[in-house]
């Protein structure tokens, strides 16, 4: 895998700072691997994100996602707080158990004005997807694709 166009630790500190409120900036969300055009994050388990029947809520899962994907375009763009989401679909597959969800990313196509990924859900200890993801990213123009 290739290196990536921003460091974890340069990412996490620009989330921080960007994006103090979300508490995907730096809670909710562990960047545990980071490569150019993909990434795998963690959610930890928080009960206060469980709908009825025990299970993640799918807006949980959507948010996981789209998070997924911009951490994978700005792994392959570097820098460019202002890259938004155009279009998001999401399958549920499985209802996933109440603990950690893994999202596995990875960019199908990096042009200068649109980023697509797709994103894999899957239960922490588990092989089976939960959800999938494709999103579409928008670049804003002027932007420095690496």
């Amino acid at each position: 895998m290739a290196a990536p166009a921003i460091t974890r630790k340069e990412l996490l500190d620009r989330l921080r700072v960007e994006f103090p409120e979300a508490s995907h900036a730096v809670g909710d969300y562990e960047i545990e691997e980071l490569w150019r055009g993909g990434c795998r994050l963690r959610q930890r388990y928080d009960k206060r994100a469980l709908r009825p029947g025990g299970t993640h809520a799918g807006t949980t899962m959507m948010a996981l996602g789209d998070f997924a994907t911009y951490i994978a375009v700005l792994s392959a763009i570097g820098w460019v707080p202002l890259a938004v989401t155009t279009n998001l679909t999401i399958n549920f597959l499985k209802k996933p158990p109440a603990r950690d969800l893994l999202a596995q990313a990875r960019l199908l196509k990096l042009g200068r004005q649109l980023a697509v990924g797709e994103v894999a859900i899957r239960a922490d200890c588990d092989d089976e997807l939960v959800a999938h993801v494709t999103s579409t990213y928008s670049i804003p123009p002027g932007s420095p694709v690496k």
